[in-house]
């Protein structure tokens, strides 16, 4: 197994599947270099140059396969939404559904040992199940022989945000020892990812307040106030999902005031260290188009994991065979 795992970042957003990616490589005694990053907004490469120190190229289907340096897995959380609720669920139909061929094409012609995908729960039973079984036809027919897709919920990784993600592994080689992270974290408590005293531009007014509150009895715990599209009240100990294009007060600390950019960071798994150096609301759509960083850890440690026992299986193998000889 090499010491040092190359990985290209598509759709890279602010860059969470690079942290993850970073982590879980140094978990397990690796180095790992980012040889390509790519996405298409221009507030996003601007927080990404400011925490890597890289500007991402920008539209991927202007990138042409060859030039794509080599590499040993490929990261994309590929844009959900032509296939999530929040949007039409067009699919294929929608120009950015067929931005996953952009992946597959890469992934051709560059033949990394394995991919780790990421997108919206509704990919599963899109099209009733025809648009996922495209994507892995298309996979399988580029040379992966070992693909395995599963959704997982942040909350099952400490964070309290009810957020799932459908994940996509893929190996090049037959492999039979990728398993699906199993830990179960308890769930960090809201409290622990607040900030003390926020500024008054988060609170909302004291109308939407009031209405919130309205026949509804106050906590002594805190809570997330979740307003959904029908008008409907969940009050609950961890966040509904973040969504970049919702309500600014579809959730709110306590039915009073929104997250703030740090606290929606926090909510993804971010570290503190990641500097913020867009706008609220940028910051607010980056977070929300993000992944959570834990789950996207776990998923490639195992995957990578499973790479060094295969190799340590072949070789040893390798091994017993020339014993023979």
């Amino acid at each position: 197994m090499k010491k040092e795992l190359k990985f290209i970042d598509l759709f890279s957003g602010i860059g969470g599947f690079r942290i993850a990616f970073e982590n879980a490589t140094k978990a397990l005694g690796l180095d790992s270099r980012c040889v390509l990053s790519s996405d298409i907004d221009k507030e996003c490469r601007k927080a990404y140059k400011a925490n890597f120190d890289e500007t991402p190229f920008g539209d991927i289907s202007q990138i042409m396969a060859n030039d794509v340096p080599d590499h040993d897995c490929l990261l994309a959380g590929f844009p959900c939404q032509p296939f999530s609720i929040i949007g039409q669920r067009k699919g294929f139909n929608d120009i950015r559904g067929t931005l996953f061929f952009d992946i597959a094409r890469i992934l051709e012609a560059k033949t990394p040992s394995f991919f780790v995908l990421e997108n919206v729960k509704q990919l599963l039973n899109h099209d009733q199940g025809r648009t996922l079984k495209t994507i892995l036809r298309t996979l399988g027919d580029i040379g992966y022989t070992s693909i395995e897709y599963k959704i997982l919920n942040a909350m099952d990784f400490g964070l309290p945000q009810k957020r799932e993600r459908l994940f996509i592994v893929g190996f090049r080689n037959f492999n039979p020892f990728f398993r699906w992270p199993k830990e179960r974290r308890e769930m960090t408590p809201l409290d622990v990812l607040l900030e003390e005293n926020p500024d008054a531009m988060y609170y909302a007014s004291k109308y939407i307040q009031e209405k919130r509150k309205k026949n509804r009895n106050k906590s002594e715990e805190t809570r997330i106030w979740h307003e959904n599209k029908s008008g409907n009240i969940s009050i609950l100990p961890y966040s509904c999902a973040l969504r970049a294009g919702a309500s600014y007060n579809y959730l709110l600390v306590n039915g009073e005031r929104r997250l703030t950019s740090r606290e929606m960071l926090r909510l993804q798994g971010f570290p503190n260290s990641f500097r913020i150096v867009c706008s609220y609301a940028q910051t607010r759509k980056q977070a929300g188009n993000s992944l959570p960083v834990p789950v996207a850890q776990e998923v490639i440690f195992e995957s990578i994991k499973s790479l060094i026992e295969l190799s340590t299986c072949f070789q040893a193998n390798k091994e017993t065979m020339e014993a023979v000889k």
